[in-house]
């Protein structure tokens, strides 16, 4: 499902172009894979929003596949909202898998403390281990097989990567010389429940400049475990409503003291992008960042990293949001495979999501 709005004195006439892509999200060029006939949704329709809603003007929403657009290819897609004049005029753009197992996988998780590195804090020490195996059919090429990606809720710019050819001590694999194979991934820290800010209460948050929190400051998590969370999703207010309107939302944190390093706000509104623009600004020790917000539900956090020249580098998500065993996260773990069909690309063969915090 795709769903936005416009803000515009009239509907624009857009178009939703969709591409297939490599493993690093670059659409192909060969034509083999461009699905021509299928893979733009034209002239869309959209719907007035209610008058009381002054910041945007219209909605659409759109459920795919469908009888225009179709995913005849297992991997990773992107789409682009555009001008239905001009296609290189892209407003807006996402990306999702398309998944046609092949391969079943089974995959688990165990508890570890974090091998070869003795944090400063016990608490960063905590880890899990997740073990992902299959058998390969018959039809498949063993040789073929290129990597598992693990991708934790929806850090899609962030994933687990468990390259064949660029192996780790902590990401690595084990081949019986046949069809079996066990890829493993350690030392990954669990975290911590994400905060929330609950933007849909008309009452509490009345006016157009609001704060994240309706208590106001918040502080360091990395003591305290956290409730359950969406998993880094969101929920938002459905745009029939009067009150699906836009706020100003003020986000403050006081870290501790002794944190020297830049501050960033990460949710479900940026996609879990560490971003330069989300750089949280310095007043007198309280940081503070204002996002427009449609009202609803958001999960997100702090992170600190380096912004050097522009390139965010050293993220770390865990040293102001604590990391816990006991945090619930659903894990996704992909399987790729180099196919010689259609003149060869990167297909997902195999696909398990996992939940962790049972344990």
């Amino acid at each position: 499902t795709i769903e936005f709005d416009v803000q515009g004195d009239f509907a624009p006439n857009l178009n939703i172009v969709f591409k297939f892509c490599d493993k690093d999200w670059k659409p192909y060029e060969n034509i083999f894979l461009a699905n021509i006939g299928y893979n733009t949704e034209y002239n869309l329709w959209l719907e007035k929003l209610p008058l009381r809603v002054t910041d945007a003007r219209y909605h659409y929403t759109g459920v795919f596949p469908n009888q225009n657009v179709t995913f005849p290819f297992s991997g990773k897609w992107k789409f682009f909202i555009v001008d239905s004049q001009n296609p290189d005029k892209i407003y807006g753009e996402g990306k999702f898998f398309v998944v046609i197992p092949e391969v079943k996988m089974d995959v688990s998780i165990t508890k570890n403390r974090m091998e070869n590195i003795i944090p400063e804090i016990a608490a960063l020490g905590r880890t899990i281990t997740i073990f992902t195996s299959f058998t390969l059919p018959d039809t498949l090429y063993e040789s073929n097989i290129q990597l598992v990606e693990i991708i934790e809720n929806k850090k899609i710019s962030y994933p687990i990567i468990i390259d064949k050819v660029k192996l780790t001590e902590q990401n690595y694999y084990e081949w019986n010389g046949g069809n079996k194979f066990l890829f493993i991934a350690k030392n990954i820290k669990p975290g911590n429940e994400y905060r929330q800010t609950d933007l849909r209460d008309i009452h509490r948050f009345s006016q157009k400049n609001v704060n994240a929190q309706y208590d106001g400051i918040e502080v360091s998590n990395f003591f305290k475990k956290r409730n359950r969370d969406f998993n880094g999703g969101s929920i938002l207010t459905n745009y029939k409503s009067d009150y699906a309107e836009y706020l100003n939302v003020t986000f403050k944190i006081r870290p501790p003291e002794n944190l020297t390093a830049s501050v960033f706000l990460v949710g479900d509104f940026n996609n879990w992008k560490v971003l330069p623009d989300y750089e949280m600004f310095d007043d007198n020790g309280l940081l503070n960042l204002t996002v427009e917000l449609k009202r609803g539900i958001y999960d997100y956090q702090y992170v600190t990293a380096e912004n050097i020249n522009g390139e965010i580098k050293n993220i770390d998500w865990y040293i102001l949001e604590g990391n816990f065993w006991e945090t619930e996260n659903d894990y996704h773990i992909f399987l790729y495979y180099q196919t010689p069909e259609k003149g060869g690309y990167e297909k997902i063969i195999g696909y398990k999501k996992i939940i962790s915090g049972g344990l």
